[in-house]
């Protein structure tokens, strides 16, 4: 018999110079969810969010093509943009040096004046995006294989199981803090080993515990299992949509997550780490044109009070704990045939971890 697979030293969970190495590396070579593209809804729309220390801004050109650039003008290094909005041009706010919406320098005060120059060879530094669903994601790695090589066979199967993906825009947003490293948020998430114990809501009006299980399908954890039957759920299933009675996860590698409960409801986490002890995450709730739908604010209001708040004590206990010297990682309850009762998922994740801090 071999020795059991033991859990990270807590170190990985502990330490800044870990969280600082994974900022440099693991963070800016994966795909991260930017923002939903129903904010981008007009040429010259923009939107701005932070990727592994990195201030970036998506906009929509008057090609209708969504490009991502880092939040820097080429002159001397001011950002150019805060928070969302429309313009016709981007104007950098120190010395008015102003780009094109393809990234373009267009024109500055005086510039005709510099022996040389060049403008068209000024151009804001783009980074790799992605369209995935409705949803914009970005790699700072210009060289990163698409999310199709990475996720193989998540976008079939979420637009089967979401048919009508195109027409849903956000709801809500429901912003949650945890006073916890990024990975033990993502490790709770991605077993089910603590839910008939710790979330009695979803475990018996939800899902059939007994029959969840996650397999790892490229870098997406995927997450099956059988819903309630119907008498004891807590809402309408009754979509008319193929899957209804079912619930399902897609998770995507290192820090996003589709969910589509029962009755075809998608629903959203991704991930914002902070530092090594906080991470914010965010649930993303949808419907139809983002017109209000009692059934999903409903749904938003129980996982919030429920799931949500439960998680929160557990994850922030484990962050607590990981920083007592008297923690000596214990073996995972690896189970050859999965289940809900087996750890599994977090070996996998654990070694995409560590392979993710140690790879140059």
């Amino acid at each position: 018999m071999g020795d059991p697979i033991r859990s990270l030293d807590a170190r990985y969970y502990t330490d800044p110079h870990v969280f600082e190495v994974e900022k440099q590396g693991l963070l800016a070579s994966t795909w991260q969810f930017g923002c939903h593209t129903a904010d981008l809804n007009e040429i010259g729309a923009y939107q701005t969010f932070e990727i592994a220390g990195e201030s970036l801004f998506a906009i929509r050109g008057r090609d209708d093509k969504i490009r991502v650039f880092y939040n820097v003008c080429q002159h001397r290094a001011h950002q150019l943009v805060e928070g969302a909005g429309v313009t016709r041009v981007v104007v950098c706010p120190y010395h008015a040096w102003t780009y094109e919406l393809t990234g373009q320098l267009r024109a500055g005060p005086n510039i005709k004046a510099v022996d040389g120059f060049d403008k068209s060879s000024i151009c804001l530094t783009e980074v790799r995006a992605e369209e995935f669903l409705g949803f914009l994601f970005v790699n700072l790695d210009p060289n990163a294989a698409p999310m199709d090589d990475w996720f193989p066979g998540a976008r079939a199967e979420l637009e089967e199981w979401v048919p009508n993906w195109a027409s849903l825009k956000p709801l809500e947003w429901v912003q949650i803090p945890e006073n916890c490293n990024w990975k033990v948020s993502v490790e709770n998430y991605s077993e089910c080993y603590h839910c008939s114990l710790n979330h009695p809501t979803f475990a018996n009006g939800v899902v059939k515990p007994e029959t969840y299980d996650i397999q790892p399908q490229g870098m997406c954890l995927r997450h099956t299992t059988e819903c309630q039957s119907l008498d004891r759920m807590t809402y309408d299933v009754n979509s008319g949509f193929a899957h209804q009675h079912e619930y399902s996860s897609w998770f995507l590698w290192p820090m996003f997550s589709f969910q589509v409960y029962p009755g075809n409801v998608l629903n959203t986490y991704h991930w914002r780490a902070i530092d090594a002890s906080h991470v914010v995450v965010w649930r993303g709730w949808y419907s139809v044109d983002g017109v209000d739908d009692p059934k999903v604010r409903a749904l938003a209001v129980q996982d919030r009070e429920t799931t949500v708040e439960e998680d929160i004590h557990l994850v922030e206990s484990v962050q607590r704990g990981l920083k007592s010297r008297g923690y000596v990682p214990g073996p995972l309850v690896v189970d050859p045939k999965g289940g809900v009762n087996s750890e599994h998922p977090v070996m996998h994740l654990q070694r995409w971890m560590k392979e993710g801090i140690e790879t140059p």
